[in-house]
């Protein structure tokens, strides 16, 4: 007796071998093997913007402020004019030196005239040696006391040019201490200004003295805008103080355009290392309120997880190392 068989059957049967072959090298990619990985534990702290670099522009003279052209939060460049103060005194005194110069100017013709007319009188015979050796004396000292109230002028209008408060570098101005109409005197300070550089600021309990490291790289949450930012530790200080290290961040596009001096900002540093197991989130899925993985060999088994990591999700248990994960069902 022959038994009949569809040719239809064996068709199938082709099709479904064919599809198997097709899936079989997916499925081996699919499989992950359980292994240890080294760890680091993150902790919270809190850093503070600071600027590198911060200086004060102060007044060189004494008087009054009569001019103020910067605020809060303005941008300025190394040499710019950010107050004009004024002492009247100075302008008196301008007035009473020159008046003085045009009066020795006046002396000096004078005894260029006596000087000239003695020399001729002794070439005549009628006037000493001496009288002429008076005359060009005379004129000499004219000469240098109208060069020294010269130099006197000078240094008076000099303290005039100093009454403009120069902005000693390129920044942001800080503060302002002074308003229009203040008096001041000579190095008073008039404004605070920071360079455009900013640090991140840390200061940590010292049992963290020997785990930061320089170029460690640490994570930036900024909890307002939510966004994730990555900085390097561009330096950390051999100093203990109060039982505090401190240590600089440098962070990409820190500066007062999106942050402020003082700013307190969330960071996460690297409290150590362990050793762990991580897996892919995808080999995880959720059923009656547990975390389950699918194991090759074994099926589905419980495991308990901990926190999410860049190389995955750790595995506080449930896994042995060279277990074989493999997708679990969609």
């Amino acid at each position: 007796m022959r038994l009949f068989i569809p040719t239809a059957f064996f068709r199938r049967l082709a099709l479904v071998v064919a599809a198997s072959a097709a899936v079989a090298p997916a499925a081996a990619q699919d499989e992950y093997y359980v292994s240890p990985h080294t760890i680091e534990d993150q902790k919270s702290v809190y850093a503070t913007v600071q600027a590198i670099d911060t200086t004060t522009a102060r007044a060189r003279i004494a008087g009054t402020i009569v001019d103020l052209a910067v605020d809060e939060g303005s941008a300025v460049k190394e040499g710019q004019v950010i107050a004009r103060i004024l002492d009247a005194k100075l302008a008196l005194g301008l007035k009473a030196i020159d008046s003085r110069i045009q009066a020795m100017r006046s002396r000096a013709k004078l005894a260029d005239v006596e000087l000239e007319r003695t020399r001729t009188l002794l070439r005549k015979g009628t006037v000493s040696q001496a009288r002429l050796d008076k005359a060009e004396t005379a004129r000499k000292v004219l000469g240098r006391d109208l060069s020294a109230m010269q130099a006197e002028r000078a240094v008076i209008a000099q303290r005039q040019v100093e009454g403009r408060v120069l902005a000693p570098a390129a920044g942001r101005v800080l503060r302002v201490n002074v308003t229009k109409g203040n008096a001041v005197q000579a190095g008073d300070t008039i404004a605070t200004i920071t360079a455009n550089a900013f640090v991140l600021r840390l200061q940590l309990p010292e049992r963290h003295a020997r785990l930061i490291k320089r170029g460690e790289t640490v994570r930036l949450d900024r909890a307002r805008s939510g966004s994730v930012t990555k900085g390097v530790v561009r330096q950390v200080y051999p100093e203990i103080r109060h039982g505090r290290v401190v240590a600089d961040v440098d962070v990409p596009g820190l500066g007062l355009g999106n942050f402020f001096v003082g700013e307190r900002i969330k960071v996460q540093i690297s409290a150590g290392a362990r050793q762990g197991f991580l897996v892919p989130a995808k080999y995880l899925f959720r059923r009656f309120g547990l975390t389950f993985v699918r194991l090759q060999d074994a099926g589905d088994i419980v495991v308990q997880i901990g926190a999410m990591t860049e190389g995955g999700v750790e595995i506080l248990s449930g896994l042995r190392p060279g277990d074989r994960l493999v997708m679990p069902p969609q």
